[in-house]
């Protein structure tokens, strides 16, 4: 084979794995603008939640099974297990008769994607050169960044002109191409010998994030904070992960290796992974609301105004990916950073008079300073990890930001929801006017459409937008402790780089 056959080659496999990778992360983002209209046509307004939160936890408690197995077997038949998987998932979605239905289907796309992206990573630094592997991963994460905020627009352009069903119908076409890229092109030469599954770990592993997420979905919603079946959830939580970091000391070969931690650059890459994860999903979900509730904004202006920070987290990622071969992940990540916890600090700032001017400035700098973390931060986990621990290592980070990223936004949710009910209340009271007990606050951006914000009265109209305003830059306020910590943690990361001179060997043993 010609050297030019093997890039063409090389090419078409990296295309496949992007596309991959946009199909699964953009999931969850396309699927939340189209809720509306599906809520309306199949009914279940007290189950929809479950429709992203199966997705999610399907995804994530997969993610380290899939990355172990990979390593076992072969990355390339899990990747296009996953991939079928989700396609089947995708079809079933869009014949869903009801909510309860949906949902399920949806667990069934989250454990394709659990198999997916995570292999589709380590696909990439099994199949390039390590001197190609900072541009690729700077691509990747730009893919992988983009998706969040890409999302949201093509859902509101399907669901207004197509029909909801597309949202995952447009998932089959896409998927077959990536398919065929991946079965027919990529050639896996690693060997890989059969051991051991770890499938008591595996069963602990779920159990735990399923606890944990139903908790905290449930939680001050269907029953109380104290109640038996909320404290329950959490003990149930607690015992099973207890269980699981037991079992996995014992274990042949366990989901997580707890080696892998005693790499510095591994460790501290997950935990800014975790916190950065956490910071930017408030930023991606809340500065819409913000737009469409206080400013007035359409859904589709909404969704707009985070095209500069789309923009900003792929300058950074591309930039990341170009720069990790000439210097320490560090030096890259500290920087970037500071952009993140600048941003985040200058949106508590933000108020009823705010401009769509000043908002889309912050918006550049929080996509600056979460770019670098999608493409270096996949690099850095697996520096100086050799092949056989790469699928461990590559699942473990998006496992872990996943999880920030679904814990974060859950758990600030709760709170800028409590603080807004709060606020409206007090305000209600203070005026004399009655408004709290006869309409529900729950959720902004249906209160505050365009053709309903026009009904209400001036004076309700202010107390309305001045709460939602004060309530969402207080989670603002809240966010800046993981950006925050997410810096700290990347002090700590040493001087590694990505260096093309070294040639890859299995770790043994700290850095």
């Amino acid at each position: 084979m010609s050297v030019a056959q093997q890039k063409n080659k090389i090419g078409i496999v990296i295309a496949g794995l992007l596309l991959a990778i946009l199909m699964a992360s953009m999931d969850n983002t396309i699927v939340a603008t189209a809720m509306g209209n599906i809520v309306g046509e199949l009914g279940g307004f007290d189950k929809f939640v479950w429709v992203t939160s199966a997705y999610m936890v399907a995804e994530m408690a997969g993610m380290p099974i899939f990355g172990k197995l990979s390593d076992m077997y072969g990355r390339k038949r899990f990747f296009v297990f996953g991939l079928i998987v989700f396609m089947i998932g995708s079809a079933l979605c869009g014949t869903a008769s009801n909510i309860t239905e949906l949902a399920l289907f949806r667990a069934l796309q989250g454990i394709g994607a659990g198999a997916m992206i995570p292999t589709s990573f380590t696909i990439m630094f099994d199949a390039v050169p390590i001197q190609q592997r900072g541009k690729l991963g700077g691509l990747f994460g730009a893919v992988f960044g983009m998706s969040s905020i890409f999302g949201p627009l093509l859902g509101a352009y399907i669901t207004d002109h197509i029909a909801w069903e597309w949202v995952f119908y447009i998932n089959l076409p896409l998927g077959i191409v990536a398919l065929c890229m991946i079965a027919f092109f990529y050639k896996e030469s690693m060997e890989h010998s059969k051991q051991p599954i770890d499938w008591f770990g595996a069963v602990t592993l779920i159990g735990s994030v399923v606890s944990l997420m139903f908790a905290l979905e449930l939680g001050g919603k269907t029953y109380a904070w104290d109640s038996w079946q909320i404290i329950g959830l959490f003990a149930s939580c607690a015992v099973l992960l207890a269980i699981f970091l037991f079992v996995e000391t014992k274990a042949k070969e366990p989901i997580i290796t707890y080696g892998l931690f005693k790499n510095r650059v591994y460790t501290t890459s997950i935990l800014t992974a975790f916190f950065s994860g956490a910071a930017f999903i408030v930023a991606s979900v809340y500065i819409p609301i913000f737009i469409q509730g206080v400013l007035g904004g359409t859904a589709t202006n909404s969704g707009l105004v985070l095209l500069p920070m789309m923009v900003g987290s792929v300058v950074t990622a591309t930039m990341g990916g170009f720069l990790m071969t000439k210097l320490p992940y560090r030096n890259i990540m500290v920087p970037t950073l500071v952009l993140l916890v600048g941003g985040t600090i200058l949106v508590t700032t933000l108020g009823t008079d705010s401009s769509r001017f000043i908002v889309t400035i912050y918006m550049i700098l929080i996509g600056l300073g979460i770019g670098a973390s999608f493409s270096v931060l996949s690099n850095a986990a697996i520096h100086g990890i050799g092949p056989r621990q790469r699928g461990t290592a590559s699942s473990t980070l998006n496992f872990i930001r996943s999880l920030g990223m679904t814990v974060g936004i859950t758990v600030f949710g709760i709170l800028q929801s409590n603080s807004f009910t709060g606020k409206m209340t007090d305000a209600f009271a203070a005026s004399g006017m009655q408004g709290g007990g006869d309409m529900s606050f729950g959720d902004p951006r249906e209160l505050l459409k365009p053709e309903t914000r026009e009904t209400f009265p001036a004076e309700v109209l202010d107390i309305i937008t001045t709460a939602l305003s004060s309530s969402i830059t207080f989670t603002f306020a809240l966010a800046i402790i993981p950006a925050a910590l997410a810096l700290l943690v990347s002090l700590f990361m040493g001087r590694s780089k990505l260096d093309p001179s070294q040639m890859d060997g299995e770790y043994s043993g700290g850095h």
